[in-house]
């Protein structure tokens, strides 16, 4: 028996690959809640709503708040690409601990610093946590592609980027009822940096780059991972980055548009939903804290139901997995579109409605991780990495930009006025944005992700989407993120 033949009976249902999705999961959880927890912080840091009288509070205007939500993506946006070239260069096992730890040990600096400096020591911070977690991404996208086989990433992947939304909902729940008990807002940071190097440790202990470099995997799991991924990986190990190929790429645009338009949308309700639900609404700490959450809990849990949608859709084959990207990113980019051109029109005597436009428009958001978050995989399985680090840089840029449109545009945080040109903005980008991704996104793998035999890409990749198959898994042979 050859290295890519496998025993289908032999291989566990659940294995090393389900305990790696695992692991990212958590991951994304921990860098998500160190990442987000800022909007909740900087509301209590400035309203003295904890019951512990002797921490101190701060006036920072509006430009200095805005300032201290964007900081982290000054360094984020600088470190995204160098993070897609080390993780091929060392593995994602090494460049992903470095970059949580360095995040964690920062968070727990934090209290300290703004003591000592105020908002710009929290800048400065920030900044560095970017600089830290602008590594991670890019590696959670190849440690996807090197241990997910074909039929089964958009499962795993899909599981492992829910990290996202439950580190959402305890970067707002779990941040505000820290920050209204008597640990203070200082509280949020010292927690986050617990968890975070907590999980450190854990990825230390069980995590592996491959299949093929893994102590604890059994014989026939290993075959069926490094079966599917050998050529890929070899090709991997000695091809050229296509650099023209890529900036050349007309689906790879579309993907960049798309990104960015969903980055805007979200970014906007993740940094300043607290400070909304607090000026216009009028809610305290602990009612903002369940209300901040409460859009990331459903988020997290239809990112469930679109998984299963998704699953029954391509095994039935009733969409292509192109049509399914296209479909999946048009809810979740153009329905948060709509609610938030209403939300801009609702007040403070109607907060029912605003909370359900809320919840509403974040939740349905979490279609983008089957509609356009996982599609570099399909772009190109062998250069995940790269496509990843390159959308982030732009990325991080717009989450950049757009705490510090709304500091300028949000100078009276109680004005509806104000939020209603700032939400009006957001439903802009995100139907643009889609417009793009409809007319040139493809989840077709692309001639240059194997420039040195682009006379046989269509048959070595032709099984390296992210594709359910409809048939049993592995009946055959399979030698082909």
């Amino acid at each position: 028996m050859t290295e890519t033949d496998v025993d289908l009976a032999k291989v566990p249902r659940l294995g090393l690959r389900h305990l790696q999705a695992l692991l990212l999961f958590l991951g994304l959880v921990v860098n998500t809640t160190l990442q987000f927890n800022v909007g909740v912080a900087v509301v209590a840091m400035t309203n003295a709503t904890s019951v512990n009288t002797d921490l101190p509070h701060y006036n920072w205007t509006e430009p200095e708040k805005s300032y201290v939500l964007s900081s982290f993506y000054w360094g984020s946006a600088l470190t995204q690409f160098a993070g897609g070239y080390l993780c091929k260069r060392f593995g994602a096992k090494s460049v992903l601990f470095l970059g949580s730890f360095g995040s964690a040990l920062l968070s727990a600096l934090t209290p300290q610093g703004i003591y000592m400096a105020g908002w710009r020591a929290y800048c400065t911070i920030r900044l560095l946590q970017g600089l830290c977690q602008g590594l991670t991404l890019p590696c959670i996208h190849q440690h996807l592609a090197n241990w997910a086989p074909a039929v089964e990433r958009t499962r795993l992947g899909a599981f492992a980027y829910t990290g996202f939304d439950c580190g959402n909902v305890l970067a707002m729940y779990a941040a505000g009822m820290l920050a209204s008990s008597s640990w203070g807002w200082p509280g949020i940071s010292y927690a986050s940096a617990a968890v975070g190097m907590a999980w450190c440790m854990l990825w230390l202990l069980l995590g592996a780059n491959r299949a093929s470099e893994a102590r604890c995997i059994g014989r026939a799991e290993q075959r069926y991972i490094v079966g599917d991924l050998q050529r890929s990986v070899r090709r991997e190990r000695k091809m050229a980055i296509p650099w023209r190929g890529i900036f050349t790429s007309a689906p790879f645009y579309a993907l960049l548009c798309a990104r960015c338009a969903d980055t805007w949308g979200l970014a906007t309700m993740q940094a300043e939903l607290p400070a909304y639900l607090n000026g216009v609404l009028g809610l305290q700490m602990h009612s903002n804290a369940f209300f901040s959450a409460l859009p990331f809990l459903l988020m997290w849990a239809m990112c469930y139901v679109y998984l299963i949608i998704a699953d029954v859709l391509l095994q039935r084959r009733s969409l292509s997995l192109t049509a399914l990207r296209k479909t999946y990113n048009s809810i979740a980019l153009w329905t948060p579109a709509a609610i938030m051109l209403a939300l801009g029109f609702v007040d403070a005597t109607q907060k029912p409605l605003a909370l359900a436009l809320v919840t509403l428009s974040v939740g349905v958001s979490s279609a983008a991780t089957i509609g356009s978050e996982l599609n570099t995989i399909d772009l190109s399985p062998v250069h995940a990495s790269i496509l990843s680090g390159i959308l982030s840089t732009f990325t991080n840029l717009v989450a950049m930009l757009t705490p510090l449109v709304v500091g300028v545009l949000v100078t009276h945080p109680t004005e509806r006025s104000e939020w209603q040109v700032v939400f009006s903005i957001a439903a802009l980008m995100l139907f643009s944005g889609n417009i793009v991704y409809l007319i040139w996104g493809t989840a077709e793998t692309q001639p240059w992700n194997d420039n040195d035999a682009m006379s046989e890409a269509g048959s070595d990749f032709e099984d390296a989407k992210l594709e359910i198959s409809a048939e049993p898994a592995y009946e055959k042979t399979r030698t082909s993120t």
